[in-house]
């Protein structure tokens, strides 16, 4: 370890990188030879998995945004993505018949900018093809102000949808706009009302911190507003990609003005009565999480459709990732191209030792509130995680974390630091690869 007062995750930028899963996408490469997904699944557990469908598909394309997604595509190219993602979970289903779903989850993309027979589509797909019981499982599902529609409020309702999250990013219309985000403020204050008189469990509200001409005054302005609604839950991001114009300041002057507001997100949130879970991650006290049992660090994933991730124990995979137009557009039409042969099997991804298998599961529990639980991880890997990550016992020394002989968690400090925290413990193949990946 470096020494305490020069440690780079105290001195150097809180926001090196998002840690939402270990290895990010950048580090797949092509698989030679493709693997059958009936053997990537033959020796895994599959009775407690989470589906996930993704939507690649939006009414714009905001300019922070570096999700797999292209805007405003013809019915015609909506029509046939919905066919290609019926063909690839029949494909999925046959060849891991006997899984079964702890939670289902539509992202995107903007699910929403399906229309209403279109939305019953993928759920009809989820039930019946898939076999997931959504009546019995937490679903939750991805809407932005723009597409949503009471028709499409009362179609989630229906089909048994419990947690539904919108990207607001800001209340301050101003402050959208310059983000690559118009949004009318009636517009948004007409789709919170559609949810919340829905009476979903979880309204989930994202905002996004570090915008072009954005204040602490506007910050907080858009956190009461966000309030007022009383979402179950909030998530605050950091802004991360870098505007061209508008702050006009140093790196390290917009770290500053990034940490100042997640201190203050932090602090109001704290004071209404929610609880820190990560990061980003805020929910109001004494709510469980809530639904079956599933447990990231241990469960896997089933991702149907184009910017979709599955993973096992030993090996995540995916398509290809673009973010820019040409790229988006190739991957798609590759993926609609593919016959059932091709989409049975993983031809894309990163394959995880034990080593890497480690690490991912330290990385979804010490950026936690509910931090590293050393009994359950030595029972998964036979060792202890102090000594498999020697930095851990220094990190606590640097008050980032803290151990209570049963369970390493993030202080409030390890907690503002995580994007920091996280990338520390990478692997070095890891951090190659994804150093070597070429944008498209």
């Amino acid at each position: 370890m470096t020494a305490p007062a020069a440690h780079p995750v105290l001195t150097g930028t809180p926001y090196r990188g998002y840690v939402y899963a270990y290895p990010h996408k950048t580090a797949y490469r092509p698989l030679d030879p493709p693997r059958p997904l009936s053997d990537v699944w033959a020796a895994e557990p599959r009775g407690g998995l989470f589906l996930y469908a993704h939507v690649p598909f939006c009414g714009m394309r905001c300019a922070f945004c570096n999700l797999f997604t292209t805007p405003v595509p013809g019915r015609s190219l909506v029509r046939l993505y919905l066919d290609a993602l019926r063909r690839q979970a029949e494909v999925v289903r046959a060849a891991i018949p006997d899984a079964a779903f702890a939670r289902f989850a539509v992202g995107g993309g903007t699910p929403t900018y399906l229309d209403e027979g279109e939305l019953a589509e993928l759920f009809d797909l989820a039930e019946t093809v898939m076999g997931a019981g959504l009546a019995a499982i937490p679903v939750g599902v991805e809407v932005s102000p723009d597409t949503l529609t009471a028709g499409k409020v009362a179609l989630l309702k229906a089909r048994g949808v419990g947690r539904v999250s919108m990207g607001v990013q800001s209340f301050v219309e101003a402050e959208a706009a310059a983000a690559g985000r118009p949004q009318p403020r009636r517009q948004l204050d007409a789709a919170l009302a559609l949810l919340t008189d829905a009476g979903f469990p979880t309204v989930n509200i994202d905002l996004i911190y570090g915008l072009p001409g954005q204040t602490l005054d506007s910050w907080r302005y858009s956190l009461r507003q966000a309030l007022a609604v009383a979402p179950r839950e909030l998530y605050l991001y950091p802004l991360y990609v870098r505007p061209l114009t508008g702050l006009g300041r140093s790196a390290r002057a917009w770290d500053d003005v990034r940490l100042a507001c997640y201190r203050a997100g932090r602090d109001v949130l704290s004071a209404a009565g929610y609880e820190q879970v990560s990061m980003r991650l805020f929910r109001r006290a004494g709510e469980p999480a809530g639904g079956p049992a599933y447990c990231c660090q241990e469960d896997g994933m089933v991702g149907l459709g184009c910017g979709a991730r599955s993973y096992t124990r030993a090996l995540h995979y995916s398509l290809d990732y673009a973010v820019r137009p040409a790229g988006v557009k190739a991957i798609l039409a590759d993926y609609l191209a593919r016959s059932r042969d091709e989409l049975a099997a993983a031809d894309h991804g990163f394959a995880l030792d034990a080593g890497e298998q480690r690490r991912r599961y330290l990385l979804q529990s010490i950026l936690t509130a509910g931090g590293l639980d050393a009994a359950r991880y030595a029972a998964r890997f036979g060792t202890d995680p102090a000594a498999d990550f020697p930095d851990l016992p220094a990190f606590a020394d640097l008050g980032l974390l803290t151990f209570d002989g049963a369970r390493w968690a993030p202080t409030a400090l390890g907690l503002e630091r995580s994007d920091a925290l996280g990338p520390w413990f990478f692997s070095p193949r890891v951090t190659g690869l994804s150093a070597g990946y070429e944008p498209r």
